[in-house]
């Protein structure tokens, strides 16, 4: 696996590279949730726009075709709920657009108003999409959500509007770039940092439906800070292997 260079840092951190309307980070949801627990580790969100710019994309009966199948698959495997809204509702609903950047820009808003936001609001807009069927590209929606989430509206408009534009787009940019350097084929793709600065991939294929499980070997990959007792080494040259 390709090594990744990290500044030296505090505490380790896991980096999810992913998208909001990615199925399959949808199935990996509840690692990152469990991964929010273990401690010395921090998590950091970076979505990379997969339907962004050209490659947003109305719903067709051709797209609903082409994603249940996959929806099914994701379910059976992790367990992750799929709701008859979405199934029934939205992919059926020809006027809804799939366009990743505005929840991009709710997740970037959230965060610059409360640390560990942007992952609050990275749940609630797979949970508002893949169960309750709801339009996350719409800037409406999305200050609901944020308001369900404890934002005031008003203050959370105002964020929304500073991170709307040029400021999603440098996050996406970078996003796409620590992908590439990570050597990551696509969504989503796990980096774990450590203290020392080394970073690799780590492949979450295995633990898929597995969150309990998740939590407790990556915590046992967490090197401690260097103030702290010494411990095994857990990425190196090609990357992480759990």
């Amino acid at each position: 696996m390709a090594a990744v260079t990290s500044n030296n840092s505090d505490s380790a951190t896991l980096h999810c590279i992913f998208d909001p309307l990615c199925g399959w980070c949808y199935a990996a949801a509840p690692l990152v949730e469990a991964a929010r627990t273990v401690p010395g580790l921090r998590v950091e969100l970076h979505a990379g726009g997969m339907m962004t710019g050209a490659n947003r994309r109305p719903i067709t009966p051709q797209w609903r075709d082409y994603v249940i199948p996959h929806d099914r698959r994701i379910a059976e495997l992790t367990g992750q709920p799929f709701g008859e809204a979405y199934f029934e509702g939205l992919l059926r609903d020809t006027g809804a657009v799939m366009d990743s950047e505005p929840p991009i820009t709710a997740i970037l808003a959230a965060e610059s108003l409360r640390a560990g936001g942007g992952l609050d609001m990275a749940h609630r807009v797979q949970q508002a999409h893949y169960v309750e069927g709801r339009r996350i590209a719409e800037a409406g929606v999305l200050a609901e959500l944020a308001v369900e989430l404890g934002f005031d509206a008003d203050t959370f408009a105002a964020a929304f509007a500073q991170h709307t534009g040029n400021a999603t787009a440098r996050h996406i940019a970078a996003s796409r770039d620590l992908l590439q350097r990570a050597g990551g084929q696509g969504f989503p793709t796990f980096v774990l940092a450590q203290t020392d600065g080394s970073a690799g991939r780590i492949d979450i294929g295995p633990w898929l439906g597995r969150a309990d499980d998740w939590k407790a070997q990556l915590a046992a990959f967490v090197v401690p800070a260097p103030s702290a007792a010494a411990a095994p080494q857990a990425c190196g040259p090609d990357g992480c292997a759990i």
